[in-house]
């Protein structure tokens, strides 16, 4: 036996043994990963010759079943090992935002649902199941948590990351972390990997990628807090750089960022892996070096590790080293850590996923679904009530508007498995690293009218509900289910998007007959063309769709209640909500028990105690704005600097972080907030650097 191979040693000791016996080629090999399904059969074994250091796991979201899952990484992961001379086993990485990417496995709210249940300890629990689901089907590394900071509500991306808070998003992701860290599952132990580092979200514009402009005070007292958090008092592992420029640094090609801020400044001892074509896009979009190869040594430098999800900028810097122009030292440092980072989680002994009836016994276990349908009730704010909340007996007949009324596809936000498998079907891509996105306008496809975004409500789209998600009801079947001697009404009215008014007058009509009306509301949060958020999906209007505002007021006009629900990635910001509803849900995008959570809070079955982990808005105009601002700026500037409002808005967001109303003493739930908050403060203060 090969002493590398000696499981009494440390991690560390076993992968310097296992460096001195590598090739350059090998070497090479470890830094670079593989999206396995888009490689032909012939060419696989050659690009595989020497070995992989990671392949993705994305192809998994298309699988039919989990045993398929299962044999494709088997024989994937018997692949590289045959080729690699010294046996050594490839890391397969997945998303782990919302849940695995695999048939059967449980779904979870998105980031900002869950951030609005102020609650760690469940934070920790859905991180458990995450690491133990994946890891069943050999996946050990797992791109999670996400750890942005979410000031701007034009990103398409808002419905990742905690909120707006940095302890709050702090204590949940080292939450997570932990969840993930700490669970070992037929002896591997997955490593967390957090994104996106750092400032992602303070994008230039809100859009996805631009150059971030930030103080240093900044980046340490609010976008670096989480990630300190997590890496002090997680152990994170794992860290994947962000697309953006930092301060007119590509973050993928800096050494200031990678290296000075967060190994020698914030003692990040893990791996740091690109984001899908992050170091291609700091050589082809940030124009950084005069060549690939020049590019990606850089980017090695600087303190990235591993390219994903494909050899190109590392492959062509192997050329360099061959010619003595690089030195090995950066090339050995990141190797090390690869191969520590593989025996850290038991890959050389336990490489393969499970099968049988032992991959399912740890993969589906009753207490998950427990888990999932918690957090959807906790993750549910309600906004507005004017005394309609719960609904009472009286209500004979319910009219239901809407289309996220009677499709449950709308329940699940992006990088859930369901809206992966959309993407795959929608007209334009827009997940960036994974292939050719483009310009939605000019996409041959079925739009709704008067607007650039695909009407996905096809049979080739329900289907993939059912194939993913065949119990999971809408909302029209939960209240038939929980009101029988109720009659339930429903008509379109509008779409997700845009302002057609066509089915105003058969939903009005409703309206006129029913004793209460639910509105569901909002767009659609996904990915690419059939989105109206999600990754590389930004925009300027965050409020809602005009012709959902536009049915507002008509449907006031007749005077009935009204209550809103409303679905999406980022938060209802509505002037027509505001002035007519009665009361208002945020549902955001709850996953599998939607409808049960929406319904059981509308019935008062759950008393809501969702708060919102963001400040709202009024409209785009008001971006940023957030709670923790500067004395004497935002709603608080000092009267003698000037007008203490706009000329056309007041200063004051629409709704405050922290907002959520209940069924109970409203003093009480705001006295238990600051405790809250308190608590948050003290668990993670004495994990972030001095400013």
């Amino acid at each position: 036996m090969e002493e590398y191979m000696n499981c009494s040693l440390t991690a560390h000791e076993r992968a310097k043994l296992l460096l001195k016996e590598l090739t350059l080629d090998e070497k090479i090999a470890q830094l670079m990963g593989i999206f396995a399904d888009r490689i032909e059969e012939k060419d696989l074994a050659d690009l595989l010759k020497h070995g992989i250091g990671q392949v993705s796991t994305l192809a998994f979201r298309m699988c039919k079943s989990s045993e398929e899952a299962a044999c494709w990484q088997r024989k994937i992961q018997k692949t590289v090992m045959e080729s690699s001379r010294l046996h050594i086993p490839a890391a397969f990485h997945m998303e782990g935002l919302c849940g695995a990417f695999i048939q059967g496995a449980t779904a979870f709210p998105t980031g900002v649902s869950r951030g609005s249940s102020f609650d760690p300890e469940l934070e920790r629990q859905i991180g458990e199941i995450v690491s133990r689901q994946e890891a069943a089907y050999g996946i050990t590394q797992i791109l999670a948590p996400v750890l942005d900071i979410s000031r701007d509500s034009r990103m398409g991306r808002q419905c990742e990351p905690y909120g707006e808070d940095p302890t709050l998003s702090a204590a949940m992701g080292v939450a997570f972390t932990k969840g993930i860290q700490e669970t070992e599952t037929a002896g591997r132990k997955p490593e967390s990997t957090a994104k996106h580092f750092l400032g992602f979200h303070n994008s230039l514009g809100g859009i996805h990628g631009a150059n971030c402009e930030a103080s240093e005070r900044l980046l340490y007292e609010i976008y670096g807090k989480p990630f300190q958090a997590a890496i002090s008092k997680g152990c994170l592992r794992g860290v994947m750089p962000c697309y953006d420029s930092l301060n007119g640094l590509p973050v993928h090609a800096s050494k200031h960022y990678l290296t000075d801020t967060l190994r020698d400044e914030m003692g990040f001892q893990g791996v740091v892996m690109s984001d899908y074509s992050g170091a291609e896009n700091a050589y082809r979009v940030q124009m950084i070096g005069e060549s690939e190869a020049e590019c990606g040594y850089r980017c090695l430098k600087a303190g990235l590790d591993i390219e994903l999800p494909m050899p190109s900028l590392y492959r062509a810097m192997q050329k360099l080293f061959q010619s003595g122009e690089a030195d090995l030292f950066y090339l050995d440092q990141a190797v090390l850590r690869v191969l520590e980072s593989k025996f850290r989680m038991g890959l050389f002994e336990y490489p393969y996923a499970l099968t049988g009836s032992r991959l399912q016994s740890i993969t589906v276990r009753k207490n998950d679904d427990d888990v999932a349908r918690r957090s959807a009730e906790e993750s549910i704010v309600l906004i507005k009530n004017h005394g309609i909340l719960p609904l009472r007996g009286e209500c004979k007949v319910i009219a239901v508007i809407g289309p996220q009324a009677v499709n449950a596809r709308y329940y699940f936000g992006g990088y859930t498995h369901l809206s992966m498998v959309e993407a795959e079907y929608a007209a334009m891509n827009s997940m960036a690293g994974t292939g050719e996105g483009g310009d939605s306008s000019k996409a041959d496809m079925n739009r709704i009218p008067g607007t650039n975004v695909q009407d996905d409500e096809t049979e080739e789209f329900d289907e993939v509900l059912q194939n993913l998600e065949p119990d999971c009801k809408n909302l029209v079947e939960e209240l038939q289910e929980q009101l029988p001697e109720a009659k339930i009404l429903w008509a379109r009215g509008y779409y997700k998007a845009g302002e057609d008014r066509s089915g105003f007058d058969e939903a009005l009509d409703l309206v006129r007959k029913a004793d209460v009306t639910i509105l569901t509301l909002g767009g659609k949060n996904g990915s690419g063309s059939i989105a109206t958020m999600g990754e590389g999906v930004d925009g300027t209007n965050i409020n809602l769709p005009n012709g959902q505002e536009q049915f507002i007021c008509e449907a006031a006009k007749l005077g009935k209640p009204l209550i809103g629900v409303h679905f999406d990635g980022r938060p209802i910001s509505s002037d027509a909500a505001d002035r007519y509803l009665d009361a208002v849900i945020e549902a955001w995008n709850p996953a599998t028990y939607a409808v049960e959570a929406v319904t059981d809070v509308l019935l008062g079955k759950v008393n809501p105690s969702g708060k919102l982990p963001l400040t709202v808005a009024r409209n785009a105009g008001q971006i940023p704005i957030y709670y923790n601002h500067p004395n004497g700026s935002s709603w608080h500037q000092g009267p003698s600097i000037g007008f203490t409002d706009y000329v056309d808005a007041p200063h004051r967001p629409r709704y405050a972080f922290g907002h959520g109303l209940s069924y109970t003493d409203r003093t009480l739930l705001t006295v238990n907030l600051r405790l809250i908050k308190k608590r948050l403060d003290q668990t993670i203060r004495s994990s972030c650097p001095a400013s």
